[in-house]
């Protein structure tokens, strides 16, 4: 890998962890499974997303599917759960994206910048 290589890679993981935290209703199941998913509410950001309550084991992969405000397509992720915590909601696992499409990723972060923008214009923002 290229050293310019590792500095956009360096560039996009900090641009992510930048990244608001935004409320959502996400339905979540393992990956490969035929299980229903489970709906549940928690957050997205443009590096991932968690979930309150039920959570899996760190390392387990999962698919999940959101709709976001405005929308009516429903987006289909992966993801690798990172952490879990327990905290003053209960559990939460918290899960970075696996091969986000380009497209998914742009959707996603044109939704929390005008989230963002929308913030700034009432006054609320940095």
């Amino acid at each position: 890998m290229s050293e310019q290589s590792k500095d956009e890679g360096q560039r996009r993981a900090e641009e992510r962890r930048e990244s608001p935290r935004v409320p959502m209703r996400i339905r979540v199941r393992r990956e490969n499974t035929t299980q229903a998913f489970d709906s549940r509410e928690g957050n997205i950001s443009l590096g991932g997303f968690a979930w309150f309550g039920t959570t899996l084991s760190v390392g387990m992969k999962v698919e999940a599917r959101f709709t976001l405000p405005g929308s009516t397509d429903e987006l289909q992720v992966r993801g690798e759960v990172l952490h879990v915590a327990h905290g003053s909601r209960g559990s939460s696992a918290h899960v970075r994206f696996l091969d986000l499409p380009v497209e998914t990723e742009m959707l996603i972060a044109r939704y929390l910048d005008d989230l963002e923008l929308a913030e700034s214009k009432r006054g609320g923002g940095p």
